[in-house]
């Protein structure tokens, strides 16, 4: 199903197989599919998709391979797609700093001293770091399907019991960093909050997430 959504034309699919192919023509398909994470189909789709916009050229080389080399307008999309893809992951840092420090005011001024966030993530990273400039620190990361160990430099268990076994201290709020899904996450992050006795009033998540029961909205940021 991941792959189904990812194949309508992923910008960062793209930037990822134009960057390969410009560090090594001599790429197999089966390399670029591994570096790129997705099937071996997908990545062959993707190869079809860019000779045929004229973005990448294809050559036979001996031993029944091929080579692949970018075109000039091959380098012109590499060169958009990578200004397009900073400038996203700029404005995402910068909202979801603002979100987070927002959050986090909250939490202090409820007395929320010890705060969990649910979902390993690029925002749940982005989380902890703003946590360093309040008084409120961030205990843990709850992940029951993360395979890593920390995030931020903050543990990753498995469910809020295990946060509270293992910090020896009372989670107070918990803060919705899954940007999977955040709906269905949110939800069932406040199904946990009701069964473990939490308010749910302490259960919050960033406006970024569009989520329809963010507990405390954060304004939007005025453009400078």
């Amino acid at each position: 199903m991941a792959e189904t959504r990812r194949d309508a034309a992923d910008p960062e699919i793209m930037l990822g197989l134009l960057t390969s192919i410009e560090r090594d023509s001599g790429i197999t398909q089966r390399k670029l599919a591994s570096d790129l994470g997705i099937a071996l189909g997908l990545a062959n789709a993707y190869l079809r998709r860019c000779v045929h916009k004229g973005l990448v050229k294809m050559s036979q080389v001996p031993l029944n391979r091929y080579a692949y080399y970018l075109t000039l307008q091959g380098f012109g999309e590499k060169s958009r797609l990578t200004a397009e893809y900073l400038a996203v992951s700029f404005n995402f840092f910068r909202r979801a700093r603002a979100d987070c420090a927002g959050l986090f005011e909250h939490c202090a001024a409820a007395g929320w001293c010890n705060v969990a966030l649910y979902g390993a993530s690029d925002l749940a990273e982005i989380a902890i770091l703003s946590a360093g400039e309040t008084a409120v620190e961030v205990l843990c990361v709850i992940d029951a399907e993360s395979r890593a160990r920390r995030c931020g430099g903050r543990p990753i268990v498995p469910d809020l019991a295990a946060a509270m076994a293992d910090t020896a201290r009372s989670v107070d709020a918990i803060i919705l960093t899954a940007t999977h899904a955040p709906q269905a996450s949110f939800d069932a992050l406040l199904s946990i909050a009701r069964r473990s006795g939490l308010p749910e009033c302490a259960v919050l998540a960033p406006s970024l997430l569009r989520t329809s029961s963010t507990a405390v909205p954060v304004e939007e940021e005025t453009a400078a």
